[in-house]
């Protein structure tokens, strides 16, 4: 796609919006999300604070959620919701690119680590629920919970070890 002239894709770019439907999916996505979002507030408060959904880019959306561990080593972890995909990860970022050059240098050797080539915006990448129910809320915040506490809890006995 790259090759073609932005003037010669913007019929395909009018037809995606001429229903409505890709509008209302994207903001029924983003309100699993947000609810999403609501629900880790509740839960992890005394546990990690809780940074706003993130969105307006059609690729991700995303909440990032940090304790006092993390902020010191100036890491943050995010919950991120994968439009192409549609599916949920969780990404350890850096504060800046410097400390995520930093983590992703140091943690090599880590399975969720590409040791290739460092993802564009975090350290790495980790599967979270590659197949969601969008259908059933209670069942997909219950399946991201649990994976996230095994999940995060793996991530952050990994940091301290590799301190």
């Amino acid at each position: 796609m790259p090759d073609k002239s932005l003037h010669s894709r913007i019929p395909a770019y009018k037809a995606a919006f001429s229903s409505g439907e890709l509008q209302k999916t994207y903001q029924d996505l983003v309100g699993i999300v947000q609810n999403l979002r609501t629900e880790f507030a509740k839960k992890y408060k005394s546990e990690y604070s809780i940074a706003n959904v993130l969105h307006g880019y059609i690729d991700f959306t995303y909440f990032y959620l940090q304790n006092d561990y993390l902020k010191k080593k100036k890491l943050k972890l995010a919950i991120v919701f994968k439009h192409q995909n549609t599916n949920f990860e969780l990404w350890l970022l850096g504060q800046t690119k410097n400390v995520q050059i930093l983590y992703w240098k140091k943690l090599r050797e880590v399975k969720w680590v590409n040791p290739e080539a460092m993802p564009e915006y975090s350290i790495f990448e980790a599967p979270l629920l590659l197949a969601p129910d969008f259908d059933n809320s209670t069942k997909l915040t219950e399946s991201i919970h649990s994976q996230f506490k095994t999940l995060s809890q793996e991530i952050l006995n990994t940091l301290a070890a590799y301190e």
